[in-house]
């Protein structure tokens, strides 16, 4: 069968920048960073305090009590973004259509919130028992499993778990699926929430995340800030889309992925290099067709400086003309979830045509020469943005869209 082309026809986000799409993306394009105090967790014996939180979230407000029961934070995030981007994309379920649709969700660490609040129970307050719902609150496919059941899916549906590339590892293979008709629509993304005070510590220890604020690219930079939210796509046929008259935000037209198979938490340039051109090559695309790459940028010392290195051992010459940012600095590092929302960023980008920036940017770093939009989005004429994502186990997994042109 000749592969499919595959168009984003829906998006829903939730994280620091906002509870909608049209909130995030108006963040975005004003270079308002969602990063702030943190004020969920108890951060009196830690060494960081700030964090990207998704403010004044109430369950209540999405949910019914007795859901709320059921569902951990991280996994509510999920079905509300899927919930905006079904929505968005217009679609009229039908028993066909949920047979042939598949779930694709990312996630790092899963219920978190419950973990903590279980382990809290059993060795703090000495409890013998814990919630009747634990297991289902923490399982990682929690996510999925709650969206296939919101919208009545029976098809395949799983969850890709591969630390901070999981998000950009779920909607690869959906992107896969659908282009090669093993399903017909997907709902893809990942979720994530990680602060909480016993992750926070273990995230501490690491000496990993910047005090202050997360600055990529800048010389003076110390490290990422953890952030929470869910983004989703809806994936479908261009044939299907076109039929139905969907609205198209872009069109996916590649997927890379490789291990550096060197270190646990150090990355290895090759890999990076690796999965790019896999993604191009899959896209059928030479490097010069580039005008954009949503960087994986988290503001540590180590990976701004090797991603760059990275991106000019692919791009070559072209790399001086490249724009090249790191929305991190906006949403914060949503882990499992970060590259669902930077997917939604970089359809949103090309859809708008807009550069999104690089905010808090401060002191130019020689070893991080790119046009990384410093602290203002940019119009300006794109056609093709990648988007990277490099994960701690040296897992990288890079997606290629297309501005959709009506062609």
């Amino acid at each position: 069968m000749e592969n499919r082309r595959v168009v984003v026809t829906g998006i829903g986000s939730i994280s620091a920048l906002g509870k909608t799409v049209g909130e995030t993306w108006k963040n975005v394009v004003d270079c308002n960073s969602g990063i702030a105090p943190i004020t969920t967790t108890d951060m009196s014996n830690i060494r960081f305090k700030k964090g990207a939180q998704v403010k004044e979230y109430d369950p209540l407000n999405y949910f019914t009590e007795k859901e709320t029961d059921l569902i951990d934070r991280f996994a509510q995030f999920g079905v509300i973004a899927a919930r905006e981007a079904v929505q968005d994309c217009g679609i009229e379920w039908t028993d066909k259509l949920k047979d042939s649709t598949c779930v694709i969700m990312g996630t790092s660490i899963g219920g978190q919130e419950t973990t903590e609040a279980s382990f809290y129970s059993l060795f703090k307050e000495n409890k013998n028992r814990v919630n009747l719902f634990t297991i289902p609150r923490i399982m990682p496919n929690a996510a999925a499993s709650h969206i296939t059941m919101q919208f009545g899916i029976t098809g395949f549906a799983y969850t890709i778990s591969t630390a901070c590339a999981s998000s950009n590892h779920a909607i690869g293979n959906a992107f896969w699926m659908v282009r090669s008709g093993m399903c017909d629509m997907a709902v893809t993304g990942g979720s994530e929430t990680p602060l909480n005070f016993g992750f926070l510590k273990a995230w501490e220890a690491l000496r990993v995340v910047d005090p202050e604020n997360c600055r990529p690219f800048s010389k003076d930079r110390q490290g990422m800030v953890l952030g929470e939210g869910g983004a989703v796509l809806i994936l479908e046929t261009l044939e299907a889309a076109l039929q139905r008259g969907a609205e198209i935000h872009a069109e996916i037209v590649g997927f890379g992925m490789s291990s550096d198979a060197t270190h646990i938490t150090k990355p290895d340039q090759k890999g990076p290099e690796k999965a790019m051109r896999m993604a191009l090559n899959d896209a059928s695309l030479s490097s010069d067709k580039i005008d954009y790459i949503n960087a994986h940028g988290t503001g540590t010392l180590a990976n701004d400086s090797l991603e760059t290195a990275a991106i000019k051992a692919v791009f070559g010459d072209h790399s001086k003309k490249l724009a090249v940012s790191s929305t991190k600095s906006l949403h914060g590092h949503v882990l499992g979830g970060t590259s669902a929302i930077e997917a939604v960023i970089t359809a949103s980008a090309l859809k708008y045509q807009v550069y999104p920036p690089t905010a808090n940017y401060t002191v130019p770093d020689p070893e991080c020469d790119l046009d990384v939009v410093p602290n203002k989005s940019r119009q300006g004429k794109m056609n093709y943005a990648m988007s990277n994502s490099f994960a701690f186990g040296g897992l990288n997994a890079v997606l290629v869209f297309k501005k959709w042109d009506g062609g």
